[in-house]
């Protein structure tokens, strides 16, 4: 089986994530789709970080009723901060019989070399990148990169999060059982 893994904080997960998500399961070559929510990038502030245990869980509800695409806490289990590398390292011992690829936007993908162990990830692991506006892949750094045209919708969780606390509303921009989760429990109001 081909998994792709599509690593992120989900800080909240939103309706752009899901439609990433979705268009690497039924658009490309990967079986199914792993939402690896990251306790912390190592790259970000952790400050305006909501649990990770209320990451997990929106973004379980996020995906529960597509069958190719789940959510993954491995790196809760792992040391942090998180690191691709380690992961994927983890997870291929783990699952020895599945081939993981990597899910990321051209964005993320242009800091590839300041990433641990970056040659190691991009000599072992195939990456699907999608293509965002301003971030054009010019160099896949003897990588086995993919680009895939994805369909985007220009959406942050940081202005979700920014909205919240404004007392302006987010619905349609997370999925409505999200919006609804998030409602009823004030995440991010303060």
């Amino acid at each position: 089986m081909k998994i792709g893994l599509y690593f992120g904080s989900f800080n909240p997960v939103h309706t752009g994530h899901m439609i990433i998500a979705n268009f690497m399961a039924y658009h490309t070559d990967l079986d199914k789709v792993w939402l690896v929510v990251s306790p912390h990038n190592p790259l970000k502030s952790s400050s305006t970080l909501l649990n990770e245990h209320h990451r997990l869980h929106l973004a379980e509800m996020a995906v529960q009723d597509e069958p190719r695409l789940r959510v993954s806490n491995i790196e809760f289990s792992l040391p942090r901060p998180s690191f691709t590398i380690d992961t994927l390292t983890y997870l291929t011992e783990k699952f020895p019989t599945q081939e993981f690829v990597v899910i990321m936007g051209s964005d993320s993908f242009q800091n590839i070399p300041r990433w641990k162990n970056y040659r190691q990830l991009l000599d072992n692991y195939a990456i699907y990148v999608y293509s965002r506006p301003g971030h054009e892949v010019t160099d896949t750094f003897g990588g086995n990169v993919t680009i895939v045209d994805a369909p985007l919708l220009d959406i942050s969780s940081s202005n979700i999060r920014r909205w919240i606390q404004e007392g302006k509303s987010i619905r349609y921009m997370v999925p409505d059982n999200v919006w609804k989760y998030m409602s009823e429990n004030n995440y991010y109001k303060s």
